[in-house]
């Protein structure tokens, strides 16, 4: 008897086939509870695992021993002519039929679910897609390197930014941005954990694998919810050509992820062309300028020069030395003079954009040039929505445009990008920071909350977290506890231009104007300077940021000590009017503390129609402030200190007490610190507030361990306690 024939007998081949179709059946079941019973992804399978090793003694057993009517016996005990196999072989077909017919049920159940679900839902609200058409989402996770080989790293890196760089184009579908998604690089995290913190519905998914002249990459698309595997495939190519085989794996990758998220036609992908080295050195330099952090961003700088040294051709990597030489301006990461640092900038952003007119990167590097000032507004939102029009998933750029937007005065469409951005790629580090700042600023606290929640749920270590809480407690008007998070942070990190404002901040809310001299940000280093009497100093501190673009701190010094002449000759040598000030120099984000010491001094010079002038722009700024939404403790400030100039004493003291109760304090007596509010110094409800602003600071400086003030905002004596 044929070896077929004997397997066919002792009902080996049935075991088979019923044991394949009740696995099968098994692992549909175990797809479906490991969401509900919130199992791990591994779970399904380690359950093929346990079922591919049990398969083996299933069929040992089956060709070993059969059923009798006395129970299961070895197979060489059983005697041929009493043997029931055939019988046990009907009710085998009968539990395959049964099983088939289960497994055909769920399929149908599966498809019917799929069909439901792909259909969108439609909104209460003008029958659009409710949820914002979030089914259209997916995340590029990394490919991993499973090769010995480092040098594959940025191979596989590449890969990913490839099919980042092809799904940009996709206005339909929502993509996580890169740096969210690169922060999961290295991790084998819960994928609908990743999907949560992403807001993505899909992940794709892969790894590259190097063996002698070949590489083969695998890809796979998986539903977050439920972790199906909608869609994977290998490919096995030859590694001759990198960027070839990045095409073409891109594009094959692309074209399969909108046939089933899109239906829609394919986007081609086209990478640029150099050699693999220059491209790990480019990989690796803009993933350290994603960082933010200085030292990387100046190791970045090295690394694109010597990519630039093997290949002067490349025009992105031009763009991004543009970019890390920018922020490597002493107002941002680095140490380089801001005006230094943006014209060595702008000459490698003008190289990238000679060399490929078409690069988005070069364009968001043009785009952060003319806003390093926000003195050249239009032009940045102009190069930014260039770039972003050339590539909708340039993060930077994204981030920018909102900036040169607040510049703007326009805070809500900042907000808008904001909010979006944030949602895309929340875990890009310099839109946090962003998106702290303008939550608080439309008094949105419950978002900055949720923010900040969020991103300790996934990156508890991130040294932002810090600083967005000092943020808040900032605007909370909780200047110590603010204080006490960014010296913290000074402990974990390296301090950027931005942090050293809030750790400014800090200190001058809490009186402490000497350690701001030292330790401040150099734009409050003048006004801390003024407070202890070294007003030389502070002056010439101040005249030198005037003639370098930021007249702010010196009209504020000028007016505080009398100076209107003086003011006004720098004004009128500079500009020829108070409009063309207002044009080069627009109003802040929460006020516009510049024209108001305009007004005070040309009002006190006796040039009312100036005076008027500078009130009438102001005016109109504040409005446009607040007819779109921004309220807070500052922006009542300023609005106290308008109403104030237009004589409207009630309306001032409405807003400044406001303000107060939100914890301004201004370190000093409230008169002589904003000489704006002489008018109302006779009025007794200005003790209140008064009152109020020392027992804030006072509270502050308890907190940081400091002996209160006294009302002259002098050191409490202390009294030594004699008793024994």
């Amino acid at each position: 008897m044929s070896l077929f024939a004997e397997l066919k007998r002792r009902n080996v081949i049935r075991v088979a086939i019923a044991y394949g179709v009740a696995s099968w059946v098994l692992l549909q079941v175990v797809d479906v509870i490991s969401p509900i019973l919130e199992l791990p992804d591994w779970a399904p399978k380690l359950v093929l695992l346990i079922l591919a090793i049990g398969l083996v003694p299933v069929l040992v057993f089956a060709w070993a021993f059969e059923m009798t009517p006395e129970g299961i016996k070895r197979e060489s005990e059983v005697d041929r002519s009493k043997s029931i196999a055939g019988q046990t072989g009907k009710k085998l077909d009968r539990v395959i039929i049964a099983s088939l017919a289960i497994a055909v049920a769920l399929l149908l159940v599966d498809r019917q679910y799929n069909v439901i679900t792909d259909e969108p839902a439609v909104a209460e609200s003008g029958g659009e897609i409710a949820g914002g058409g979030a089914d259209k989402s997916i995340a590029v996770l990394p490919f991993v390197n499973m090769s010995s080989d480092d040098e594959q790293e940025y191979f596989s890196d590449g890969i990913t930014e490839e099919i980042l760089n092809s799904l940009a184009g996709v206005k339909e579908l929502k993509v996580a941005g890169r740096t969210s998604s690169f922060a999961f690089k290295g991790q084998n995290d819960d994928l609908r954990r990743i999907g949560d913190a992403l807001g993505v519905n899909h992940i794709l998914e892969g790894s590259v694998r190097k063996a002698g002249a070949t590489v083969r990459i695998t890809a796979q698309l998986i539903q977050v919810d439920n972790g199906f595997h909608l869609w994977s495939e290998t490919y096995d190519r030859e590694l001759t050509d990198v960027f070839a085989i990045q095409d073409e794996i891109a594009n094959e990758i692309l074209h399969q992820l909108r046939s089933h998220l899109l239906e829609d036609d394919v986007v081609v992908a086209e990478a640029q062309r150099t050699t693999p080295e220059v491209y790990e050195l480019y990989l690796r330099a803009k993933q350290r300028i994603y960082s933010r952090v200085g030292s990387e961003i100046e190791t970045a700088v090295k690394e694109l020069d010597r990519a630039i040294q093997l290949d002067p051709a490349y025009a992105p990597v031009y763009a991004q030395r543009g970019i890390g030489t920018m922020l490597l301006s002493d107002q941002q990461y680095g140490s380089i003079p801001h005006d230094e640092s943006n014209r060595r900038g702008k000459r490698f952003a003008d190289q990238a954009l000679e060399l490929d007119p078409g690069l988005a990167e070069g364009w968001a590097a043009l785009g952060l040039y003319h806003g390093r000032d926000g003195l050249e507004s239009e032009e940045a939102i102009d190069a930014l929505a260039k770039a972003l029009e050339i590539n909708p998933n340039n993060v930077d750029a994204t981030n920018w445009l909102q900036i040169a937007l607040r510049d703007q005065g326009n805070l809500k469409a900042a907000l808008e990008i904001i909010e979006e951005l944030v949602e895309r790629d929340p875990l890009y580090r310099p839109a946090f920071g962003n998106a702290m700042f303008l939550f608080n600023a439309f008094n949105r606290q419950d978002k900055a909350e949720q923010m900040i929640e969020r991103m300790t749920a996934f990156d508890p270590d991130n040294p932002d977290l810090l600083a967005a809480k000092a943020v808040n407690n900032l605007f909370a008007g909780r200047a110590g506890e603010s204080l006490l998070l960014m010296e913290q942070l000074r402990e974990s990190t390296e301090m950027s231009g931005i942090h050293k404002l809030y750790l400014s901040l800090g200190l001058l809310r809490t009186g402490q104007f000497e350690r701001a001299t030292q330790e401040g940000s150099m734009f409050f280093q003048p006004d801390a300077l003024y407070e202890i009497g070294r007003k030389d100093e502070a002056f010439e501190m101040a005249y030198r940021q005037a003639t370098s673009g930021y007249p702010d701190t010196y009209f504020q010094l000028l007016v505080r000590d009398g100076r209107d002449k003086e003011l006004i000759d720098f004004l009128e040598e500079r500009w020829p009017s108070v409009a063309a000030l207002a044009e080069e120099q627009p109003g802040e984000d929460l006020g516009y503390p510049l024209l108001q010491d305009v007004a005070l001094a040309y009002q006190r010079a006796g040039n009312q129609q100036r005076a008027d002038e500078a009130i009438m722009l102001v005016d109109r700024h504040l409005n446009l402030l607040g007819e779109q939404g921004v309220e807070n403790f500052a922006f009542s400030f300023n609005k106290g200190i308008h109403a104030a100039m237009l004589g409207d004493n009630d309306l001032a003291f409405e807003h400044l007490l406001l303000a107060a109760e939100r914890g301004v304090t201004v370190g000093g007596e409230l008169v002589e610190v904003v000489p704006q509010l002489a008018v109302l110094a006779d009025d007794p409800r200005m003790v209140d507030i008064e009152e109020q602003m020392l027992a804030t600071m006072n509270r502050d400086r308890a907190v940081v361990g400091l002996p209160p003030f006294d009302e002259n905002y002098q050191v409490v004596a202390q009294t030594l306690d004699m008793q024994n």
